[in-house]
């Protein structure tokens, strides 16, 4: 058994310094980089893929509501068309600073509100599918285990990757609990790595898991990566970038 680890990085602005991003790039298989609308600004994305590049990890777009105030975590409204056209723009923003870098887009995961509007919208997921294609039919789609994401890459044809989160509380339905409530976000580096090793042995509901998500802004994201890492190996399962499977 084989299973990628990301992390959102890049979201920070101004002056970069490598910090957090440094220390957990050596840890993860694939890196999700903000592109400018819910974080990040073009020198913070050039630096994240030169980091990302000295440790060859696969790097991916990780496109937004347009929310620096909120984070990207505020849920917003747009026409499908409109974000269908801020996601490419996106993709695009980033693509130009890999290029420059010697370096290809191998995944596109949606970020925060986006992301979780899209694992139950439909008309949304699809939106953000599209855009994906249109920018290249190799890019993996990365979503929700069981979601509208994972069926519209699907309905399209495009490579899709079903993730789970080691440090995030689920609900019954396979949704992930609300930061809002208590408990949303797991604390313990322990309760993480053992969340993880389920999650990567028993997928959620009949859906297998092919990525693991460990949040760059947890207060305790490298100890996470570390006891993640170390968890599934010692449970026999082996670290690897995902290859995108068909949902």
């Amino acid at each position: 058994m084989e299973i990628d680890l990301n992390c959102d990085m890049g979201e920070s602005f101004g002056r970069y310094t490598l910090g957090q991003d440094a220390a957990l790039m050596p840890l993860i298989t694939s890196a999700n980089i903000a592109c400018g609308c819910h974080a990040g600004d073009p020198l913070v994305m050039q630096a994240t893929l030169r980091l990302a590049g000295q440790h060859n990890v696969a790097a991916g777009a990780h496109p937004g509501w347009p929310d620096l105030q909120g984070f990207g975590r505020r849920e917003m409204t747009f026409s499908p068309a409109e974000a269908e056209a801020l996601v490419l723009y996106q993709i695009g923003a980033l693509a130009a600073f890999a290029r420059a870098e010697g370096l290809e887009l191998t995944h596109v995961k949606p970020h925060g509100a986006l992301y979780n509007q899209a694992a139950r919208d439909p008309a949304l997921a699809a939106a953000v599918a599209r855009a994906v294609r249109r920018f290249s039919r190799h890019l993996v789609l990365v979503g929700l285990a069981g979601s509208c994401s994972l069926a519209a890459a699907a309905e399209i044809g495009l490579p899709a990757a079903a993730e789970g989160f080691p440090d995030r509380a689920y609900l019954p339905d396979g949704s992930l609990m609300p930061r809002s409530q208590p408990g949303a976000v797991l604390e313990s580096p322990v309760e993480v790595a053992r969340n993880a090793v389920r999650l990567a042995q028993a997928g959620i509901g009949t859906g297998a898991i092919d990525t693991l998500c460990l949040h760059g802004d947890h207060p305790r994201a490298v100890e996470n990566a570390r006891v993640v890492r170390d968890a599934l190996q010692l449970a026999g399962i082996e670290i690897a970038r995902f290859s995108g499977s068909q949902f």
